[in-house]
């Protein structure tokens, strides 16, 4: 029996602890009655008062917001509210793996120095809300044969 998981992931975003947000790939666009920046900001200030016992997940208006921290930065990922939260945090913690691998223990400068070889790494592996590939050595040759044409 084949079971197949979709999981419909509404943005991504990359925050550092005073609310910049660093990466911001939004999939469906949020409601018309609120701007992107505001909603980021709210977002924001949700996970930073969390405390180290609560879980990674927050409930909040239609969005289910889960996230984990790595260094100083946030990732933060929004999906519909029956989205599998752990398979989520899995999803997070492999980008972190990949930038991780791209830029030498990534840090806060080499996504803002580098961020459009971010953005395409985020479009190698999530594409129109949805997992593409979840195999490291396919996504990082193909991030090194697009470095290789530019």
């Amino acid at each position: 029996m084949l079971c197949l998981i979709i999981m419909q992931i509404r943005f991504f975003l990359l925050q550092n602890r005073q609310g910049k947000t660093r990466l911001s790939k939004w999939y469906v666009p949020p409601p018309p009655d609120l701007e992107k920046p505001r909603l980021e900001s709210e977002i924001h200030r949700l996970v930073v008062a969390r405390d180290a016992k609560h879980t990674n997940f927050i409930e909040f208006r239609s969005y289910k917001l889960i996230y984990r921290r790595y260094a100083g930065l946030f990732f933060i990922v929004g999906v519909d509210l029956h989205t599998n939260e752990l398979l989520c945090l899995e999803t997070i913690h492999l980008f972190v793996e990949l930038l991780d691998q791209q830029f030498s223990n990534v840090c806060e400068l080499d996504i803002v120095f580098n961020f459009n070889k971010v953005y395409s790494m985020l479009d190698e592996y999530i594409l129109g809300g949805e997992v593409q590939e979840t195999s490291k050595r396919e996504m990082l040759d193909r991030i090194r044969e697009l470095e290789k044409l530019e």
